[in-house]
């Protein structure tokens, strides 16, 4: 069993199964969106035809929504799981965003809660989809200045308290929708429900995957993770699984699924990941498809994620996403730089 191919395969990163980027958001469950411009290449890239445009259209529609939603970071959910993910994940990354406020010795009492989140919901509600610049402006106008630190706070608490959400994608910078007129209503679940939902789609598009793994990724706590597994019952099995670069790696359990796909992975495919790339941050662990000593060229210590080339899986470079040209510097094996045809895809992308 190669897992480095179940990887590629169910990340769908190679022979990807879906047309359209709201499939993938769906399947995936959540994805890092830390990246603004990038997040499109993300999606556009686990497509079978690749198209900015196409992504943009979901977006706008209220298809994929962006907010901050695990580990206090950026994440894209499709609208249909937006409700149920945000009632699981909100109250721990509140909590997060409290004890970083506390860090940082900013108190934010509710009095100024309430009156900051009336003049935000009626900026926003009469821009239809409002910058930060909007909220600044129409803040102002009702003599309240506040540095961008602490309106990011005011910002990030609507959006878990299901208040603000994405709104229309522009070139550059974030807008902020009213979720009332973004995202319908979806069934109410339970907590059970959720839980097995959010994990089902974790294990799916991640697989193989340690349950460190998910605690990492999900930032619930482990008690949680360990109980969304245990509700999927036998759709998840253990297996012991040899990886290429850490020896160690023989007595750590990787959970599966019984649909797993393992069918269509073919050698000499290079691809061009974007920062902040689900391929990477799913993982804990990155060691599968990350050699130790070049850990440094795909991230800090910090969360800074570099773009980066795979070669059959295995990060073996970096590129540059910004260029009018392919520039790519290999740091592992002894590749060619020709690349051209996953730059040529990316280049599409962009146009289409």
């Amino acid at each position: 069993m190669n897992p480095i191919a179940l990887r590629l395969l169910n990340q769908q990163l190679i022979c990807p199964q879906f047309d359209n980027p709201t499939e993938v958001v769906d399947y995936m469950g959540a994805m890092q969106a830390q990246e603004y411009r990038m997040m499109r290449w993300a999606v556009g890239m686990r497509t079978r035809k690749p198209s900015a445009k196409a992504f943009k259209r979901a977006f706008d529609d209220g298809q994929i929504i962006r907010l901050h939603l695990m580990r206090g970071t950026w994440q894209l959910v499709s609208a249909e799981n937006y409700w149920p993910l945000l009632e699981l994940c909100a109250p721990k990354a509140m909590a997060v965003t409290k004890g970083w406020m506390n860090s940082n010795k900013i108190s934010i009492p509710e009095e100024e809660v309430v009156r900051t989140r009336k003049i935000i919901v009626q900026a926003v509600a009469e821009k239809g989809s409002a910058t930060k610049e909007d909220i600044v402006q129409a803040l102002v106008e009702r003599d309240i200045r506040m540095d961008e630190h602490r309106l990011s706070y005011h910002i990030r608490m609507a959006e878990l308290s299901g208040i603000l959400c994405s709104g229309d994608l522009l070139p550059m910078k974030a807008t902020y929708a009213l979720t009332a007129n973004k995202v319908k209503k979806t069934t109410r679940m339970n907590r059970d429900e959720i839980l097995m939902l959010f994990t089902r789609k974790y294990f799916q598009s991640r697989q193989p995957a340690t349950l460190e793994d998910f605690v990492w990724w999900s930032g619930l706590n482990v008690s949680d993770c360990r109980k969304g597994i245990e509700l999927l019952g036998n759709y998840l099995h253990a297996e012991t699984i040899e990886t290429p670069y850490t020896p160690f790696s023989q007595h750590r359990e990787f959970y599966l699924t019984n649909d797993c796909r393992t069918q269509g992975f073919r050698k000499g495919k290079y691809l061009l990941i974007p920062p902040y790339d689900e391929y990477l941050i799913s993982y804990k662990s990155r060691d599968i498809v990350l050699l130790p000593n070049y850990k440094h060229k795909a991230h800090n210590n910090r969360g800074i994620f570099q773009p980066v080339i795979t070669y059959d899986g295995v990060i073996c470079g970096n590129w540059t996403p910004f260029k009018e040209n392919c520039q790519v510097e290999f740091f592992m094996g002894n590749h060619s730089s020709d690349i051209q045809k996953e730059w040529t895809i990316y280049k599409r992308f962009l146009e289409r």
